[in-house]
């Protein structure tokens, strides 16, 4: 199928939603980037976001409904998991049941008709722009940060430093378990930024 990797790079983005979400503690989730402004999502209202607004595109631009409230009856971090763990896979297997004939045809995007395809690209886009806030906002309460896409600064620092990419969990059903997070190693002195500050 001409669309696989959509559905590919859309099952890999869920786990890294989740695994950003598992970095955070419940008693941070109503802290905000800037305490005090309303302007900056604070930590739970991102997970709405992405609960609400990921539930909306599906029913309403690739008409993928999961029936199922997007937001879970508790927001406490584990439930804001659970709750997105599911419906991102039932929509998961939704897209991999569609062909090519269904990606290319065209949909309501807001006011304007896209195909679903180019409204796929968007949605990713979309998520990986509030996870990469949330990712920002763990480095602003001073936690740890496992790999998301590659190395971090806890993983060992540069790519150029051969630091490693380490994953919070070895699988998704070890992060739903909450199981022990993988060791970081930290960066051992070498430098973690292209322009380090001396």
């Amino acid at each position: 199928m001409r669309y696989a990797f959509l559905v590919e790079t859309y099952a890999t983005e869920r786990v890294k939603v989740l695994s950003v979400w598992s970095e955070f503690q419940d008693s941070v989730l109503t802290t905000r980037p800037r305490q005090g402004d309303p302007r900056g999502r604070s930590v739970v209202e991102q997970m709405v976001h992405q609960c609400v607004s990921e539930d909306l595109w599906f029913r309403t631009m690739l008409g993928i409904d999961v029936e199922a409230p997007p937001l879970p009856g508790a927001e406490t971090r584990m439930e804001f998991i659970r709750r997105y763990a599911a419906d991102s896979g039932k929509r998961l297997a939704a897209l991999e049941s569609k062909d090519d004939a269904w990606w290319e045809s065209e949909t309501s995007f807001f006011e304007v008709r896209r195909s679903r395809a180019w409204v796929m690209v968007r949605r990713i886009a979309h998520t990986s722009h509030h996870r990469g806030q949330l990712m920002a906002m763990l480095r602003m309460l001073g936690t740890d940060v496992h790999s998301n896409y590659g190395p971090t600064a806890d993983t060992g620092g540069l790519m150029a430093n051969r630091a490693p990419t380490i994953y919070a969990y070895g699988s998704l059903e070890e992060l739903l378990a909450e199981g022990e997070k993988a060791r970081l190693p930290g960066a051992g002195g070498k430098a973690v930024t292209e322009r380090p500050d001396h």
